[in-house]
């Protein structure tokens, strides 16, 4: 497969997501730890497989497979996201590299995961082909993304970072793009991935006060650049303004996300 190289995933997103790596480390990664969890178990992770994350981040998902005794593998495009992850899992196997163009043989992996990542590829169709690729033929392939945004209360704090945002090139998908089943199955399908099942998890975001909540949601890679195109003072006070509706009476703050999942068949 040919990669066009002003495209490929690290120069578009390594520098926004690797931006704010401790943040999102100590704050918002771990929001997403119950569909990790979920999604492990849906699968039956067990001691012994070969796993890989495909756009592994921090490495949270990673330390936990590491914790059931996977032999694990990941792939990112910040270096400073995979510095953290090399930390969690001193014995993982940590690449900087293109989810387009994954640095391993075929069939390598008992199971491949891309947990809120394939969206986030140049070619979000060639991300999961490579998954496909390098999965051995029989496993499993997990795809996360969004789940529904209607009355979702995390997706208005995605909404408020819109009027921040550079212009999206033309036919660009939004971040909802597969949250319809339909077409996260039928995404699976053209890659010739077996769409097994669907299935949604909640995993709210919580934080104790105001500036936890304004650090861990500056830390993602849409809001750093919403911040190279605009401020950080503008995108704390579009986050501030949301945030307000969900300040618990103890000054923390609670927020409704719901994320879904795809097992499919390699």
């Amino acid at each position: 497969m040919e990669i066009d190289r002003k495209r490929t995933t690290s120069a578009v997103n390594g520098k926004f997501w690797g931006s704010a790596a401790v943040d999102w480390a100590a704050i918002q990664e771990k929001t997403c730890r119950p569909v990790y969890t979920a999604a492990f178990d849906r699968v039956g992770l067990k001691a012994g497989i070969d796993y890989l994350d495909a756009g592994c981040g921090a490495g949270l998902a990673a330390q936990l497979a590491f914790e059931r005794g996977a032999r694990v593998s990941g792939l990112d495009a910040a270096e400073n996201l995979l510095a953290i992850a090399r930390e969690r899992v001193p014995t993982g196997v940590f690449h900087v590299g293109e989810l387009e163009c994954l640095p391993f043989p075929d069939g390598s992996f008992d199971l491949v995961t891309g947990f809120n990542s394939f969206q986030y590829a140049a070619s979000p169709a060639g991300a999961l082909a490579e998954a496909k690729r390098v999965a051995r033929p029989g496993s499993h392939v997990v795809v996360m993304t969004w789940g529904t945004p209607e009355g979702m209360e995390a997706a208005s704090l995605v909404g408020s970072l819109r009027p921040l945002l550079p212009p999206p090139p033309a036919g660009a998908p939004g971040p909802f793009a597969l949250s319809d089943e339909t077409a996260l199955r039928g995404f699976a399908l053209a890659v010739a991935l077996e769409p097994l099942e669907v299935f949604d998890v909640d995993s709210p975001w919580q934080y104790v006060d105001l500036t936890t909540a304004l650090r861990g949601l500056r830390s993602s890679g849409v809001a750093a650049r919403a911040i190279e195109n605009s401020s950080a003072e503008a995108v704390d006070e579009a986050h501030a303004k949301v945030l307000t509706s969900f300040r618990q009476s103890d000054g923390s703050y609670r927020i409704g996300a719901t994320f879904r999942c795809l097992v499919a068949r390699a």
